[in-house]
């Protein structure tokens, strides 16, 4: 069976998330953490966390993916904004125990001019002190477009950052179709080619989800554009390629598409008709 879902809002709470990802069609589904324009965060409702987990549960659903806020810049060049990076991250996966199975996706960051090898550094610092900690859940580095200083560009990049981070084995990759895509690598064309070099810079034992997009822009633009599933430069045949591949079929899929619910709904149902359960 696909696992497909999309990105929800978590405003109304843990359980209506999880309901409303049933009645799309989903069967696991992806929210942020907090507010991912600025970082301010709800109070947590414990019982609403077990309430969502009690319907997950129920209804055979994946593992649900937490994105943290696109403000966090755990490599920043100001010390400040660092440490508001880790007092997130750590307050998120702290909350985050109350979800069983859940994963956490943040966004590497930008080493601002400080260079690539000191942006790989202060990250894995920053993973280091909360891998130190007793969290279970699972913390995902997301592929990035690659846009400017931005860090996780490369599968390389990211490699550096596991490599220079101890506990790393609780650390895994979300791969975004359109990042990778928009980063310069051919998925379209040597899907093949890309997971055999992933493969040997990463291990495909790291990849444990994957942001199902099309692209706005052709590959290499670096410019990081989602469009609606078939409307964009990756194309509908390449995306049913993606969901099918024998290394990737059995992941969780997570849309970020330009979409509202009923968007989400049909392009769940479509890749669901693309998906072939007998592979």
């Amino acid at each position: 069976m696909l696992k497909i879902g999309c990105h929800l809002t978590s405003a109304k709470g843990y359980a209506h998330m999880a309901q409303e990802a049933l009645s799309i069609g989903a069967n696991v589904f992806q929210f942020f953490t907090r507010n991912p324009r600025g970082g301010s965060v709800k109070p947590m409702d414990w019982d609403d966390a077990r309430a969502m987990g009690e319907i997950m549960q129920k209804n055979g659903m994946g593992a649900p993916l937490a994105h943290a806020p696109y403000t966090m810049n755990p490599c920043a060049a100001r010390e400040e904004l660092r440490d508001f990076a880790l007092q997130s991250m750590t307050e998120d996966l702290r909350r985050l125990e109350a979800i069983q199975g859940a994963m956490y996706n943040f966004h590497p960051g930008s080493h601002v001019g400080q260079g690539s090898d000191a942006g790989a550094s202060l990250i894995a610092q920053l993973l280091t002190q909360l891998l130190s900690q007793d969290f279970h859940t699972t913390i995902l580095l997301e592929t990035m477009a690659g846009k400017g200083s931005e860090m996780g560009g490369t599968f390389e990049e990211l490699a550096e950052i596991i490599a220079r981070t101890q506990g790393g084995e609780r650390l895994g990759v979300c791969l975004d179709t359109c990042h990778v895509s928009d980063a310069g690598y051919d998925i379209v064309g040597d899907l093949d080619g890309v997971l055999t070099h992933f493969d040997k810079v990463l291990g495909l034992a790291r990849l444990k989800a994957v942001h199902l997009n099309d692209s706005k822009n052709p590959s290499g633009s670096h410019k990081d554009r989602h469009a609606c599933l078939g409307e964009g430069e990756i194309g509908l045949d390449a995306l049913a390629r993606i969901v099918n591949h024998p290394a990737l079929r059995e992941l969780p899929f997570y849309l970020e598409t330009p979409n509202e619910l009923p968007g989400y709904a049909r392009e769940i149902a479509l890749m669901k008709r693309l998906y072939d359960e007998k592979a």
